[in-house]
Parts: structure tokens; sequence; C-alpha cells
């Protein structure tokens, strides 16, 4: 059990699950995208959405392993209205075609949960010559929120719902190269560190959530747009350090892991959290841990950078 936080203001803590956090939300008319829903985290937070009625729409690099996770939802509540689409975040090609046939299909969207990721890799550049964790973990979710914005604006516009978007951030965020964006090094492999490269990533989804919400303030646009910190997880996000799914990981998984890791349930909570709960309604611009609003690091403030960061980003996706 995860014993580290008492309740916050909102009622929940540390070890409250994904479950419990939405018990009583009826999401029956809303529709959600998942990205990286074939595992972990994303898997839950799918299961947990589809159980409260949503139609969640699982964005899967793996097809074959989101169907096994579609299955075993529909298994469970055979009610769910779960569909997969294929969907790589390192691609722009496949974020262009996932948005595309999304589009196509006219279906509305009411929450989109930007919540797939890699941690930690070996210095690599995309299919489009990014470094790999910038790529995936901001570009990617950058650039298919930009292309479904129109779709979930007209989705609050008919049914008069609030629309969510929500980046899975990291508190890791706090660990990024000391300029926080490399804007000018971001392909450069000197000085490339596997996990300041991953903090990088991270810090952007919160200045991506952060100028985003200012933005569809100013438009006075019903939606809102969040960032959080899901609490430390034993997932396959470590699945590119050899020393953490090494035998040190097991034996400290098998002994202490408990006391110091969230399982699973847990960690979907304040993901669920913010995309459901009417506790959230009306907030923008902030980030979340263990299910409360939480204290960023001042880069992740910085209303300069983020900006900076939208601009380069607009340019890197070539809109």
């Amino acid at each position: 059990m995860w014993f580290f936080g008492g309740k916050g203001a909102s009622g929940f803590s540390s070890s409250s699950t994904a479950e419990q956090v939405t018990n009583g939300i009826d999401g029956t008319d809303l529709t959600a995208i998942v990205t990286g829903a074939s595992s972990g985290i994303g898997a839950e937070t799918s299961r947990v959405l589809a159980l409260r009625g949503v139609h969640v729409i699982m964005g899967v690099r793996n097809m074959d392993a989101g169907k096994e996770v579609k299955d075993r939802i529909v298994q469970e509540i055979p009610n769910a209205k779960v569909d997969t689409m294929e969907l790589d975040l390192s691609s722009m090609a496949s974020v262009r075609k996932f948005a595309s046939d999304y589009k196509s299909s006219k279906r509305p969207l009411n929450l989109l949960i930007n919540n797939a990721g890699i941690m930690a890799t070996p210095f690599m550049l995309s299919k489009d010559n990014i470094e790999l964790q910038f790529a995936t973990n901001h570009l990617g979710h950058f650039l298919l929120t930009h292309l479904l914005l129109d779709t979930m604006k007209k989705a609050a516009q008919v049914s008069g719902k609030e629309g969510r978007i929500v980046n899975v951030s990291s508190e890791a965020h706090r660990f990024a190269y000391s300029e926080g964006i490399r804007f000018d090094k971001l392909n450069d492999p000197s000085g490339y560190s596997s996990w300041r490269a991953y903090g990088q990533s991270k810090l952007a989804n919160i200045l991506h959530a952060n100028e985003l919400a200012k933005r569809l303030k100013d438009e006075g646009a019903n939606i809102t747009a969040n960032s959080l910190h899901p609490g430390a997880i034993s997932t396959n996000l470590f699945r590119h350090n050899r020393w953490m799914t090494g035998t040190l990981l097991r034996g400290i998984t098998s002994t202490v892991g408990k006391y110091v890791l969230k399982n699973v349930p847990q960690g979907a909570a304040t993901t669920c959290y913010v995309a459901m709960h009417p506790q959230v309604k009306g907030v923008s611009g902030e980030y979340f841990s263990d299910c409360n609003i939480a204290k960023t690091t001042s880069q992740a403030k910085d209303a300069t950078l983020a900006q900076k960061l939208w601009d380069f980003s607009m340019k890197l996706i070539n809109v």
C-alpha cells in the first residue's frame, strides 16, 4: 500500500484508485481518446472510463496488444463502448492519419487524454528526425491536440459539456536540462542525457497544457487543459533502462516496492480525476498530483517559455 501523503483538498490521496475517484460519475454521453492505451495506466484509464459509460477510443501503437486490452474490458464490462485505432506518437504521419480517420468517423470528442510515453531511451531520432523522447512524449501529442481541437470545440458547443484535455506529465519535469528546453540543441547527441531528455519532454507536457489553457480561455472555448503527475509506478516505461529492468528492480519491487511505488489502479487515479470529476470543472492550466493541485518548478510556470515552446512546436509540425 502506498502510504505517503494523506487526503488533500479534493478528499483523495496517493492511495486512491481510479475507480474510487470516479465513483458515481456518469460518462455515458462522453467520448474520449486515450493514447498509449495498450498497457499500464493507459489501459486502466480506458477500463475505468468505459466502466463509467464513456465511449473510449484507444490509441495504440501495437494493435494486437490493444485488442487484448479491449477484449478484457468488454469481457468485464459487457456494455462497454471501446474501439482501438492505430497511433504511433513518434511519427507525425501516423498522428495525422489517426486524426484524419477520427474526424472522418464523425464521432464527437469530449476528452483527450495524452497519456502515451517513453522514458530514458538512448539517444535516437524519430522518423521525422527529432529526438525520440521529445517527439513521442510532447510533439506527437501537440500535433494530435492541434488536429483534433476543432472537433473538441464543436462537441463542446453542441453538447454544452465541457471538453477536457489532459496531459500526463511527471515530477521528472524537475530534472530537465538547465535551460528547460534545448531549442537549439534538440537533436544534438553531445551532452545528451536520457533522463534529462525525459525531464525535458515532461516539462514540455506542462508548458503545452498551460499555453493551451491560456489560448482556450482567450477564445472563450468551453475546454480546459491540465497536466499531471501520475505517481511512481512500476510499468513498462522502464523497458529502456537496463538497470531498472534487471535483477535490482525485481528485488526492490518484491521487497519494498509495494511501499514506494503506486500500483496501476492508483497510478491511473489522477488522470481519471482530472478527466471526469466535477471538482475539476472550469479548472484549467493547473498541474495535479495525487488528485490534488500541486506545485511545479518555476520553469513549468514560465509563460514566456511556454509561448516559445508553442511557436517552436508549430514550426516542427509544419503548420
